[in-house]
């Protein structure tokens, strides 16, 4: 049976933080759903089908990464689509607590689903969608932070050179 891991977010945008830890996780498992997160509470820049295009055009066509929408608790996606993993991104330290809550909270409701921390990488560990976001609001260069489908996506959002 293949090991299958989700990853979960906004993506909004996906950044090369996140492709990083996609690529990587793909060392130790077979497959990595992305699972982009719908959130009625949250504003985001681009629609989630334009968050998918971008995820998928981040990770440049890899056959063993699978885009997905979902809405509601992460463990109830988790256990529809049959995934046990978790990868979650942990950036710094300020991230840690967040993230530790969350893991309880999903072992709590779903004790079979496990949630696997991954340090980035030190060229991305600096990168996150809202900086990302604000940089390219104010016409500053992210060509380095994302992919290049996603820094054209941000100039035509923000009308500008970002």
């Amino acid at each position: 049976m293949p090991t299958v891991a989700l990853y979960a977010g906004s993506f909004d945008p996906i950044t090369n933080g996140h492709t990083d830890l996609v690529r990587r996780s793909l060392a130790f498992v077979d497959r990595v759903v992305v699972a982009v997160a719908t959130n009625a509470s949250k504003q985001p820049l681009f629609a989630v089908a334009e968050r998918m295009e971008l995820i998928s055009a981040a990770m440049g066509g890899e056959p063993r990464v699978d885009v997905r929408q979902f809405g509601g608790l992460l463990v109830d996606f988790a256990r529809a689509e049959g995934i046990r993993m978790v990868i979650r991104g942990l950036r710094a330290v300020s991230d840690f607590e967040y993230e530790y809550q969350m893991a309880l909270m999903n072992r709590h409701l779903a004790p079979e689903v496990e949630t696997v921390f991954m340090i980035p990488s030190l060229e991305t560990t600096h990168v996150s969608s809202s900086l990302v976001r604000e940089v390219a609001r104010f016409g500053g260069d992210v060509s380095t932070l994302v992919h290049p489908d996603v820094a054209a996506a941000l100039r035509r959002k923000y009308g500008n050179g970002g």
